[in-house]
C-alpha cells in the first residue's frame, strides 16, 4: 500500500476494531497463503479459488473476517461525511433501500438512517464473528450446519455497504485519492463471492454497471465510476431489502 494510502487507510480510522486470527491456527495459514496471493500480484479471480485439499468452511470464514475488516476501514474513512443529514435512510440511491431486522430489537424491517444501519450491522458481524459457536478458533471444533448460511447473510449485508460507498460517497473517496484501493477490495470482493456462489445475483445488481466498469480496460478510472454512480441516482421503482 502506498504512503498515501497508508495515511488514508490508518488504524484511527477503521470503523471497528480488527478480527485477527491466532497464530498457529490452520485459519492463520490460510489467511497468510490468502494475503500473500494478493500481495504478489496473482490474479484476483484465481485468488479466490479454493485451494486444493483446503476445507472450504476455512477458506470462507478466512475470507468473511478479512472482507469485514477490509470494509470496515473503507467506510471508517469516509463515515464523518454519512451522517443521518447527509443519509437519512440506508440506501443505494432511489432504487434501492435497505431496512435493519435482526429479531432482537428490530423484529420487522425498520428503514433507518445510514449511520445508524451501519452501526446496526457491524456490531451484528462483530457478534457473529466472535461467537465460537458459529466461528470456532480451536483445531478439530467443527462448524454449524448453518456455517455457510450465516456467512451469505454477512456478505450480502457487507455488500450493502459497497452500495452506499459507491452511490452516495464515491466523490469523497477520489478527493481522499483512495479509488484505487476501493475499486481493488470490491473486485476481490466480488471475485469471491460469485466464485464461492455466496450471494443471490439479484443481490448485486445495484453496482451492476459499476462492475461493467470495473471489468473494462479502464476500470481504474474513477471519473466513469463515478459517473456510473450518479447515474444510478436517477429516478427509478424502489426495492427494499432486509
Amino acid at each position: 500500500m502506498s504512503i498515501a494510502l497508508k495515511q488514508v487507510f490508518n488504524k484511527d480510522k477503521t470503523f471497528r476494531p480488527k478480527r485477527k486470527f491466532e497464530p498457529g491456527t490452520q485459519r492463520f495459514e490460510l489467511h497468510k497463503r490468502a494475503q500473500a496471493s494478493l500481495n504478489s500480484g496473482v490474479d484476483l479471480k484465481a485468488a479466490v479459488q479454493l485451494p486444493s485439499g483446503e476445507d472450504q468452511n476455512d477458506w470462507v470464514a478466512v475470507h468473511v473476517v478479512d472482507f469485514f475488516n477490509r470494509i470496515n476501514l473503507i467506510y471508517g474513512t469516509i463515515c464523518e461525511f454519512c451522517t443521518e443529514r447527509t443519509c437519512p435512510v440506508m440506501s443505494g440511491g432511489p432504487k434501492y433501500e435497505y431496512r435493519w431486522q435482526d429479531d432482537l430489537k428490530y423484529k420487522k424491517p425498520t428503514a433507518l438512517p445510514a449511520p445508524q444501519y451501519m452501526n446496526l450491522l457491524m456490531d451484528w458481524i462483530e457478534v457473529q464473528i466472535n461467537n465460537e459457536d458459529i466461528f470456532p478458533t480451536c483445531v478439530g471444533v467443527p462448524f454449524p450446519k448453518n456455517f455457510l448460511q450465516i456467512c451469505k447473510k454477512i456478505l450480502c449485508r457487507l455488500f450493502r455497504v459497497f452500495v452506499h460507498v459507491y452511490i452516495h460517497h464515491f466523490d469523497r473517496v477520489i478527493v481522499m485519492g483512495a479509488e484505487a484501493h476501493v475499486n481493488t477490495c470490491y473486485k476481490h470482493f466480488y471475485y469471491f463471492v460469485t466464485e464461492m456462489n455466496l450471494i443471490d445475483r439479484k443481490e448485486l445488481e445495484p453496482l451492476v454497471s459499476v462492475t461493467v466498469q470495473l471489468w473494462s480496460p479502464s476500470y481504474l478510472r474513477s471519473s466513469a465510476i463515478c459517473h456510473t454512480t450518479r447515474q444510478t441516482r436517477g429516478k427509478c421503482s424502489l426495492k427494499v431489502s432486509c
